[in-house]
């Protein structure tokens, strides 16, 4: 009976000495793509609230304004009426908003939308992989993308309408 628990004992300790190796070899000793300006845009397929995909690489040849947020932001429901409002106006002129939520209940997202009456395609990431991927922090944060994939800037916190008026431009193909 002893010798049963000893090895257990061993087994579990050798188990928990290989994770902890591992969780320090992948957070000091692998390389971490950073996002930045100038970079690809992390590619990624997040659902919308109605039910439909959204790939990121499927909106090469127009501008994207991918902005992160949360219903309980104050600043991010402060700029979420100028980002509708802009994208009412460049929506046809080759600029997208994907809003992506990190990662709430959708009844909660979905309350704000209709708030808001938001037109614009909101997506959940659920697990904080896109969020992680990004690495977002603090909410909210805004890339902008151009026509061929890449982050042309960045913006954390909160925008005025004009900026969202200037940034949809920028981005514009």
């Amino acid at each position: 009976m002893k010798k049963q628990r000893l090895l257990l004992r061993t087994v579990i300790l050798i188990l928990l000495s290989g994770a902890v190796g591992y969780t320090i070899y992948a957070n000091f000793f692998t390389e971490k793509t950073r996002v930045t300006v100038g970079s690809e845009a992390p590619d990624f397929v997040l659902t919308d609230l109605n039910g439909n995909k959204h790939r990121l690489s499927d909106y090469r040849g127009k501008g994207v304004f991918l902005n992160f947020w949360g219903t309980w932001c104050k600043p991010c429901e402060k700029e979420m009426p100028y980002i509708n409002r802009q994208y009412e106006v460049y929506k046809n002129q080759g600029v997208e908003v994907i809003a992506v939520n990190v990662g709430e209940p959708e009844l909660s997202v979905k309350k704000f939308a209709e708030r808001f009456d938001l037109k614009f395609p909101i997506v959940i990431d659920q697990q904080d992989q896109v969020m992680n991927a990004y690495d977002i922090d603090p909410l909210p944060t805004t890339f902008l993308i151009n026509k061929d994939g890449k982050i042309v800037k960045i913006i954390t916190g909160t925008m005025t309408e004009s900026m969202v008026q200037q940034y949809m431009e920028s981005i514009k193909p």
